[in-house]
């Protein structure tokens, strides 16, 4: 299948048409509009590595998420960053690609954490390899992290090695009743003590966090606490509604905007109620103002705001680069897409 793939490339490439990378299409929706014809990867599937006692999986980008998963847990192990599906057909190319994280993030790190290496056929249809299948592996920049929230533009990654933990021996949901100020000032001071706080979520007056640990530790954590203790099953639906934007704060057609500030950022009393993740760093918003009225509202507490889902596209899915940046990204994409072959516009829209 790599062959075949790496064939489409090279044909792609000597015509000057565009591809567009897809395995399930279930972040279609995030950044800019599709393009190009589609290759298709979910037939380059499959676990290629995984040895338990060395926490670390290697699987092909057309690998369904849900199948991964699955043979961790049959483990006791796990994708720290709780990477969102958004629909049943999301594949780990699509996972890494997007970059995208859930509720765990805060505590355990971001996708591009956990990327070890990776094999990736590039705009001239060359098979490249950066890092390894082991935890200490790397001497100089990691390349490999790169393909992390690259969506694509990059390069077709063939598959990718990713460091796994175990499963947490116990959790714990506590719920309080709490305005946005009291329940960003608690966050902020849970941040900086010894609590085995795993994910927070404030919407609608109610905040919700996770305790992960050893059993005795989360016990521990929840006595001094306080709160409402949710029962595991509810607990469980609660957190994948957020994860994967299931929960009924998601729905409706206003734009959802995504807002990444520093956690002590006060209310940003901007129009519409925001969702909050992530220890106060990360702010959901269904909103139909403007983007450049979004934007300034994040820029002035140090943040940036991107158009995650809806609305309207044309003033720019991401936060715009400093110029320095913006050379950089189109650096990196003539050296590894020079023919820019792979999904133009899914990152900037002038590449």
């Amino acid at each position: 299948m790599a062959e075949r793939l790496r064939e489409r490339i090279r044909e792609a490439a000597d015509r000057g048409a565009a591809l567009c990378l897809r395995g399930g299409g279930s972040k279609d929706f995030y950044g800019g509009a599709p393009r190009g014809e589609v290759l298709d990867t979910r037939a380059h599937a499959g676990i290629v590595d995984y040895e338990p006692t060395e926490l670390v999986v290697t699987a092909r980008c057309g690998t369904p998420l849900a199948e991964l998963e699955s043979a961790l847990a049959a483990e006791g192990q796990m994708l720290a960053f709780e990477p969102p599906h958004f629909g049943g057909g999301a594949t780990l190319g699509g996972c890494v690609a997007a970059g995208l994280s859930g509720p765990r993030r805060a505590a355990a790190g971001a996708v591009r954490d956990f990327v070890l290496g990776a094999r990736l056929l590039d705009g001239r249809a060359r098979e490249l390899s950066f890092g390894g299948r082991v935890m200490k592996n790397v001497a100089g920049y990691d390349v490999s992290r790169l393909l992390a929230g690259s969506l694509g533009t990059l390069g077709l990654i063939l598959e990718v090695s990713l460091k796994v933990l175990p499963r947490p021996a116990a959790e714990r949901t506590l719920r309080f009743e709490l305005p946005q100020d009291k329940a960003l000032e608690v966050l902020n001071r849970w941040a900086g003590a010894p609590l085995p706080v795993s994910a927070s979520a404030w919407r609608d007056g109610e905040l919700c966090v996770r305790l992960s640990g050893a059993a005795r530790a989360v016990q521990a954590a929840a006595q001094k606490l306080g709160g409402d203790a949710l029962e595991a099953a509810p607990a469980e639906r609660f957190w994948s509604g957020i994860r994967e934007q299931t929960d009924p704060w998601f729905a409706g057609d206003a734009p959802l905007w995504r807002l990444s500030v520093p956690s002590a950022a006060g209310p940003l009393e901007l129009a519409g109620e925001p969702l909050i993740e992530w220890g106060g760093a990360l702010r959901w918003l269904r909103s139909g103002a403007d983007a450049a009225s979004l934007r300034a509202a994040a820029a002035r507490v140090g943040g940036h705001a991107t158009l995650f889902r809806g609305g309207d596209k044309a003033a720019g899915v991401f936060a715009p680069l400093a110029p320095a940046l913006l050379r950089l990204h189109r650096e990196l994409k003539a050296a590894f897409d020079p023919a820019a072959v792979f999904n133009p516009g899914r990152l900037h829209p002038d590449f």
